[in-house]
């Protein structure tokens, strides 16, 4: 068959086929004109966002945080972990090239800077942002919608949570949002975001609640329970607000899922109770503290649930009860099965550190355990959870002690003298430990050290002082281990550090 032929065919059969077509849709109609009463009910309207967008974009900011010589290189793996700063793409500088974005930075200029949102929590000029847009940062300004770029000061901060309070003097009353009640958030609600994605101001997503008290796990922000939703977020995105259909901030927009670095439908928000909380608490002590049982526990899996003859997995197991806590003096013990918390169901392990850690210190708590079988309700006096180095430091005033200070240069350290303030918030003894105040070396960085993180021994021995710690490495060679035991937050653990041997690449 010639091309010609093939073509002519082709087209007979598609005239021929718009014709049926057009016949059934006729057809269709009459049927549906004639017959009203079988007709579809129509769909429901999708919401109208404009009027919450033209209410509280006045009170979103775009927050810019930068850093200079040795702490741009402590912030960038961080803020690139949450999504502060956007990715290298070579998209973006496509974009950057040809249609102007002077908000993204280069490559060169993103290891100094870390973008991110915020949102405006009192006429006064207090604004919520994350910790990982500004921790540890030189400068912080944050630029209105009016186009106003104001410097802000960090008023404080809690990594564990993610929380950061600014403050900036506008010269007047600035547009606040209003808070909402994330407790009451359902999974299938409207939601929207406000934010600065890539530095884009003012960009505006929506989608819906798809989980609430997500747990990540203990390794990130085990304190949370996320609000988990598919609304688009981006880097740059980080710190700004999440608002129900009331126009109420719900949640402080703070983590995606991604294994590229941009959207894939799963974003994770900071509760705005957990967030109104942290702001409380720095406002009137300057730092943080949160509750603690004193248990170790894991989750329930089939074969213990099979030897402790339960009905299902759900509840933690206690696995150890640290001496003097309030889970031993109420009488805790290895073995139990924690089922409830001050009547919260505790499904699995992760459910558990979140709900401890709202509740003030020293306050009663129930807590619903099965033992031998039957389920017992134990009042536990809830105790004080001991704060990392860096934010007992900062309730200190970031000061330690200066007139003694020094480091490793072969292990990329510097460290501090600890005071007898920061020592007791601490929870350590006299003459124990040495403060991490930076991290400038490959071998620390790779090990994971932070500054903030306290040293207590050096290769089996007790370091006090900054004294102390030169001393253990001073004779540090090529090739060498020097073990370390560091506590990091409220744990302590032994880190090898080998140092590079002469001509090994780094």
């Amino acid at each position: 068959m010639s091309r010609t032929i093939l073509r002519s065919a082709l087209y007979s059969a598609l005239v021929s086929l718009a014709v049926a077509s057009a016949a059934q849709a006729e057809t269709a109609d009459t049927k549906t004109s004639a017959a009203p009463t079988n007709a579809a009910p129509a769909m429901a309207g999708l919401p109208d966002f404009t009027g919450i967008v033209q209410k509280n974009a006045p009170a979103v900011v775009h927050v810019e945080a930068k850093y200079n010589g040795k702490s741009a290189r402590k912030a960038s793996p961080q803020a690139r972990g949450r999504g502060a700063m956007p990715p290298d793409d070579p998209q973006l500088d496509m974009f950057r090239r040809f249609f102007g974005m002077p908000m993204v930075p280069s490559p060169e200029e993103q290891q100094h800077t870390s973008l991110g949102s915020g949102f405006i929590i009192s006429g006064d000029g207090y604004i919520l942002t994350n910790t990982h847009v500004v921790d540890d940062a030189d400068q912080v300004t944050v630029r209105l919608q009016d186009r106003r770029t104001l410097t802000a000061k960090v008023i404080g901060s809690d990594p564990q949570y993610d929380i950061a309070l600014l403050k900036v003097d506008a010269g007047g009353s600035l547009p606040a949002v209003s808070v909402g009640d994330s407790r009451s958030l359902k999974a299938g609600q409207w939601v929207l975001a406000i934010g600065s994605p890539f530095g884009f101001d003012y960009t505006v997503t929506q989608g819906i609640v798809s989980a609430v008290g997500r747990n990540l796990g203990s390794q990130d922000q085990p304190y949370t329970s996320f609000i988990q939703t598919d609304v688009p977020i981006n880097r740059g995105n980080s710190g700004g607000p999440l608002f129900d259909l009331q126009g109420r901030v719900v949640g402080v927009n703070s983590q995606i899922y991604s294994s590229t670095g941009g959207y894939q439908g799963v974003a994770f928000s900071i509760p705005i109770d957990v967030a109104m909380n942290v702001v409380k608490q720095i406002k009137e002590k300057g730092y943080v503290t949160r509750g603690q049982l004193g248990v170790m526990m894991q989750p329930i899996t089939d074969d213990i649930a099979k030897a402790l003859k339960l009905g299902s997995n759900s509840g933690a197991a206690v696995t150890q009860v640290n001496p003097g806590s309030g889970a031993e003096k109420a009488g805790l013990k290895p073995g139990d099965i924690i089922v409830g918390y001050n009547g919260q169901p505790i499904t699995q392990a992760a459910d558990l550190p979140p709900l401890v850690g709202m509740t003030a210190p020293g306050s009663k708590a129930t807590v619903s355990i099965l033992r031998d079988g039957k389920q017992q309700e134990v009042p536990v006096t809830v105790g004080e959870m001991k704060r990392d180095g860096k934010a007992a430091l900062a309730a200190a005033g970031g000061k330690s002690a200066p007139a003694a200070s020094g480091g490793s240069t072969a292990l990329g350290l510097a460290v501090e003298d600890l005071d007898g303030d920061t020592r007791q918030q601490l929870g350590l003894k006299a003459g124990e430990g040495v403060l991490i105040g930076d991290v400038t070396g490959p071998v620390a960085t790779r090990a994971g050290l932070q500054p903030g993180d306290v040293i207590l021994m050096v290769n089996q021995h007790r370091v006090g002082n900054a004294a102390a710690f030169r001393e253990a490495t001073k004779e540090l060679k090529p090739g060498d281990t020097a073990l370390l035991l560091v506590r990091h937050g409220d744990q302590s653990g032994f880190v090898g550090l080998t140092l590079p041997k002469a001509g090994a690449d780094e």
